[in-house]
């Protein structure tokens, strides 16, 4: 697979980012965007604003109606809430030995890729980064995060995931990891990702605000400890280093960490919150460890909801 054939669904902040820097090096990539972006990227190029190297790249697009099965990868990088529009759009791009790597949050969406794919072409993947599309289409990089990581479901170090990681490795600014163990990896990301959800969005505020209160940091603590329970219930439990870093990460008075899920609350859009604390409350009921709290955050991502929907009605 030395020449794999790589769509990237979406050109925004993460499908721009990875699918850009792969871009960069002159491999064989392909956004499947919308025509608003195709035009801004066939005028521009794709944009980078990043500490690790600004860049203006020529990319290849195609719209939804031209796209043949033609390609090895699909990069997909839709949000949950666009999860089933995102499968039809990508379904005719596959080959008949295409693989899926979806690079969304949480891991709910596994099972829907693994009923309509079949469970041996989809990978595992999570990224860690914080970047955004600017008012002016650039791809902004908000911070040093750059990870990407992923692996077969059934741990196996194939071909086409060697050949993702030796591509990966000649990109600017992306630390990419292949690995035997991504399901467990995707399971402590939703740990970290609930946790920092619930505590923002019900506070409405970012790590650092939180734990400058007089009970706050006690209470993410806490939290993270109790949704580290409910994976753990679910056949994985996070390992000790990774629950030391993130004790430090929601203790840090000086944090400006906020998650998408309260960005997206803020500017009014739809959240992950079914996908991603709807989802490890529903884990929570059935391995009987209800938590009130988590409980409490679904019921206010749903209430939001509620008044966004009835917001559009009006309008």
């Amino acid at each position: 697979m030395d020449n794999m054939k790589i769509l990237v669904l979406g050109a925004g902040g993460v499908g721009g980012y990875f699918g850009g820097r792969l871009a960069e090096t002159g491999a064989d990539i392909t956004f499947l965007v919308r025509p608003a972006r195709r035009a801004k990227l066939e005028s521009d190029g794709l944009r980078i604003k990043s500490q690790f190297g600004d860049a203006s790249i020529p990319v290849r697009t195609v719209l939804q109606e031209n796209v043949r099965p033609e390609y090895d990868l699909v990069l997909l990088t839709c949000k949950a809430y666009d999860l089933a529009s995102s499968v039809d759009a990508i379904t005719p791009a596959l080959k008949s030995s295409g693989a899926i790597l979806p690079l969304l949050n949480g891991v709910a969406h596994l099972d829907v890729l693994n009923q309509r794919f079949g469970r041996d072409r989809v990978l595992g993947g999570s990224v860690k980064i914080q970047a955004s599309v600017t008012p002016e289409g650039a791809v902004q990089q908000l911070n040093d995060w750059r990870f990407i990581t992923f692996g077969e479901q059934d741990g196996t170090m194939s071909p086409r995931v060697l050949t993702l990681k030796a591509a990966f490795d000649s990109a600017k600014g992306v630390v990419a990891e292949a690995v035997p163990d991504i399901l467990q990896r995707m399971w402590e990301k939703l740990v970290h990702l609930c946790t920092a959800a619930t505590m923002t969005c019900l506070m409405r505020a970012n790590v650092g605000e939180i734990v400058r209160t007089p009970a706050g940091n006690q209470q993410f603590l806490n939290m993270l400890e109790a949704i580290a329970e409910i994976a753990a219930a679910n056949g994985h439990r996070p390992s000790a280093a990774f629950m030391a870093t993130y004790r430090n990460i929601f203790s840090e008075k000086t944090s400006q960490y906020s998650t998408s899920m309260l960005r997206d609350i803020e500017r009014g859009n739809p959240t992950e919150g079914d996908h991603i604390i709807g989802f490890m409350l529903e884990k929570a009921r059935q391995a009987g460890l209800e938590n009130a709290t988590l409980a409490l955050a679904h019921t206010h991502l749903k209430a939001y909801d509620e008044r966004r929907m009835a917001r559009a009605k009006a309008a």
